[in-house]
C-alpha cells in the first residue's frame, strides 16, 4: 500500500478544488436544481489520489459520476453519500481503508459530514468527474479532487475503477411474514433458482476484479434481516457457484449479527441499533479481490432463500480492463430513505417503490408460506378461546 512513497514516478501532482478564485472565502460551489457541473476535468495519464467533499445534505439526491477516457457513458454513477459508504441520507463517522467518514451529528439524517476516497483511479487518456443535483433544491458543495499526471503511460497494465448502485424496495421476497431462522424459512435454494432469485450487488461482462461493497437495509420490523448466504460466480453459471458463504454477517466478515463498529476492511458505517432500523454495512475485498476473464455475477440471499422483504441497496465496487457503463440509478425520489411516521411505523409509499425483481416460489415454498399461515391462524385461535374464557 505504501510502496510507491519510495519510489521515483516522473509526472506531477494536481488538484481541482472548490477555493475561491475571487480570494475570498466563498469555497463553495452552488448547484442548482437539476444542474449538473464538472468537478474535474483531467488528461491523462494519470490517476485519481484521493477525493475529499463535504455538504450539508442531499447524500441520496446527489450523484457522482466518473467517465474515463472519452468513454460514452461513465463507470461510476452512485449517490454522494452511498459511494462514501454511507446510506439513507444518513451520517456517521467511520474509518477504512478505502473510505473515512467525520462528523459532530453521528446518526443524523442530512447534516455536515467529511467524505474522503482514497481508491486508485488510473486513466490513460482523460477522467472527467462531475456532480449531479437531482433535488428539488439548491445544494452547496466543498471539494478536493488530487490527482497525478505522468510524462509517459505505466508500464504495467492498469485497470478502470468502477462503482454502481442497486437498490430494491422492497426486495420482493416470497414471504417476509416468516421470521428468519424459523422451521418454514429454511427450504432448499440452489442451482438456478438461487442463481435467478438472490439479490445483485454486481453483475457485469468484462475482465478484472471485484473489491468489495457496501450494503444497505431499511428492517421493516424483523428482528434480523440476515442469514443471506453470499453466492459470486465467475465467467458464467456453474453449481457450486465459485464462491459460495454461509450467511449475511458471514460474508460481511462479521457473526452472530452485525456488531456496531468498523474496521479498515470491513464493518458497519451505520447500525440500525443506532438509527431505528437503517443499516450499512461494508466489505473490501483488498488482500483477496475476486478475480474474473469474462464475467462476474456477485449475490446475495435477503433471509435464507429470499424470503423478506425489506428496502435493499449496494454499491459494488470494482475494476476493469475496459470502462464499463455503470446500471442505471433510480429517480432521486425513487432512492430516497422509507421514513417513519409519528407512530414510528414506516410510511413505504408505492408510488415511491421500486421493486425490479420478484421471487418465484417454488412449491416448498409455496407449502411453506401456507404452514406459516395455518400456524398463526392455530395460535390466534387459541388467543382467541383463551380471551373468551377469561371473559366468563
Amino acid at each position: 500500500m505504501l510502496d510507491d512513497l519510495t519510489r521515483s514516478k516522473p509526472g506531477k501532482t494536481g488538484r481541482f478544488s472548490s477555493y475561491d478564485v475571487t480570494g475570498r472565502n466563498a469555497d463553495a460551489w452552488h448547484f442548482e436544481p437539476g444542474q449538473s457541473r464538472v468537478l474535474a476535468d483531467i488528461r491523462g495519464p494519470g490517476r485519481i489520489t484521493h477525493i475529499w467533499m463535504t455538504q450539508q445534505r442531499h447524500y441520496r439526491e446527489c450523484l457522482l459520476k466518473m467517465t474515463w477516457d472519452n468513454a460514452e457513458k461513465p463507470s461510476v454513477l452512485v449517490p454522494l453519500g452511498d459511494f462514501f459508504g454511507l446510506g439513507h441520507n444518513i451520517v456517521n463517522s467511520y474509518q477504512s481503508f478505502l473510505f473515512t467518514a467525520s462528523t459532530n451529528r453521528n446518526n443524523w439524517f442530512n447534516e455536515g459530514c467529511a467524505l474522503n476516497c482514497y481508491v486508485q483511479m488510473p486513466f490513460r487518456e482523460r477522467a472527467l468527474i462531475e456532480l449531479i443535483n437531482e433535488s428539488n433544491e439548491p445544494h452547496g458543495q466543498y471539494f478536493y479532487i488530487d490527482y497525478e499526471t505522468y510524462y509517459e503511460p505505466p508500464k504495467e497494465e492498469e485497470l478502470y475503477f468502477h462503482a454502481e448502485f442497486h437498490r430494491e424496495n422492497p426486495f420482493g421476497g416470497w414471504a417476509h411474514e416468516i421470521p428468519v431462522n424459523c422451521p418454514e424459512s429454511n427450504v432448499v435454494n440452489k442451482e438456478e433458482v438461487a442463481y435467478e432469485n438472490n439479490y445483485v450487488i454486481l453483475d457485469t461482462k468484462g475482465e478484472g476484479h471485484y473489491i468489495g461493497c457496501n450494503l444497505s437495509v431499511t428492517n421493516f420490523n424483523t428482528p434480523w434481516w440476515g442469514e443471506g448466504d453470499d453466492m459470486i460466480w465467475v465467467d458464467g453459471y456453474k453449481w457450486p457457484p465459485d464462491l459460495h458463504g454461509t450467511g449475511s454477517e458471514d460474508y460481511l466478515n462479521q457473526a452472530w449479527g452485525m456488531q456496531p463498529n468498523a474496521f479498515m476492511r470491513n464493518g458497519s458505517s451505520i447500525h440500525e441499533a443506532n438509527t431505528g432500523g437503517y443499516q450499512t454495512s461494508y466489505v473490501h475485498h483488498l488482500d483477496n479481490p475476486v478475480r474474473f476473464n469474462e464475467s462476474i455475477k456477485v449475490t446475495i440471499e435477503h433471509g435464507h432463500a429470499n424470503h423478506l422483504c425489506n428496502e435493499m441497496s449496494s454499491v459494488a465496487y470494482w475494476y476493469a480492463d475496459q470502462p464499463t457503463a455503470a446500471r442505471e440509478v433510480p429517480p432521486a425520489e425513487k432512492r430516497m430513505p422509507v421514513p417513519k411516521n409519528e407512530q414510528s411505523v414506516w410510511n413505504n409509499e408505492e408510488r415511491l417503490q421500486t421493486t425490479t425483481q420478484k421471487v418465484k416460489p417454488t412449491s416448498e415454498m409455496e407449502a411453506m408460506k401456507k404452514a406459516m399461515k395455518e400456524h398463526r391462524q392455530h395460535y390466534a385461535d387459541l388467543d382467541a378461546q383463551r380471551r373468551k374464557e377469561d371473559g366468563k
